[in-house]
């Protein structure tokens, strides 16, 4: 299959960083990002990077308040860290009631400010779970067991939970019923590369699916049709891809980490991507 895009129009946004697996913009068109080694990236509109603080452990996935003045960071071996802009930080959960946090991996918020996040478990032991948080810590362990739990995407209503199950190469999906209760829907697209592993949305209800081990980016249509979208096949400016957020002036680049290597890298779609709760209020 050939890719929808080809390799040239990616470019690299940033380069110098420690191995960034997330990405994720605040109001001021900052992009966070974090390392390999626990550093905690700022990178300015122009691609100028910086370490704010060290977090100690390999930094995954992270993402923005909604009020947009805080990083909540999943650290390896750690569970969930709370980071201010300023670089202070603390642990914020290690469990989500009697559930220990083995291998926090991708989180995000809904619009009432609660933090959903996997729980990756261990490859092929099958014991990945999707945890909620409330904004004071207190939370529940919401759907699992399931194949190495990783990216997540929340639809704009807040009733549709995507969720990568990694080692099965597929998207499963959840709907979030009037009680806030789980209801699996099945699988939502299965073949999707190799390693899929971070999520997002764009205004129309595509999903974007970074592939870690094929260089690969795939779109999930909104009745369930898989489109190549991109691939590296030298793996430079697709290098071990694993989340991808949007961003721009119109909001309608796709900005990607590269774990393989240590960049971000950036393509217009000319499609706007779904807004994270940080920048619903901008």
């Amino acid at each position: 299959m050939n890719p929808e895009i080809p390799i040239a129009r990616f470019e690299v946004f940033a380069g110098g960083l420690d191995h960034p697996e997330c990405c994720a913009f605040d109001r001021d068109g900052n992009l966070w990002a974090g390392g390999e080694a626990g550093q905690i990236y700022r990178i300015d509109p122009t691609g100028q990077a910086e370490v704010v603080t060290n977090l100690g452990g390999f930094c995954s996935g992270l993402a923005l308040s909604p009020d947009d003045r805080e990083l909540f960071v999943c650290v390896a071996g750690v569970g969930i860290v709370r980071v201010a802009k300023s670089g202070e930080h603390r642990v914020f959960a290690t469990h989500a009631a009697d559930h220990k946090i083995v291998a926090a991996n991708f989180l995000l918020f809904d619009r009432s400010g609660r933090i959903y996040v996997t729980d990756s478990g261990q490859w092929m032991k099958r014991n990945g779970f999707v945890l909620r948080l409330d904004p004071d810590g207190r939370g529940e362990a919401l759907a699992g067991p399931l194949g190495y739990a990783n990216g997540l995407a929340l639809d704009a209503e807040g009733r549709q939970l995507f969720i990568v199950e990694s080692d099965s190469d597929s998207v499963v999906r959840f709907e979030i019923d009037s009680d806030d209760r789980f209801i699996k829907q099945g699988v939502y697209a299965d073949q999707v590369g190799r390693f899929p592993d971070g999520l997002a949305l764009d205004v129309q209800g595509n999903l974007y699916v970074c592939c870690y081990a094929s260089d690969e980016i795939w779109r999930i249509s909104s009745d369930g049709a898989k489109t190549l979208l991109a691939h590296d096949r030298w793996g430079i400016l697709l290098g071990r891809p694993t989340n991808l957020t949007f961003g721009g002036e119109k909001f309608d680049e796709v900005y990607v980490a590269n774990l393989g290597r240590y960049t971000i890298t950036r393509a217009n779609l000319g499609i706007r991507g779904q807004l994270p709760a940080n920048l619903q209020g901008k």
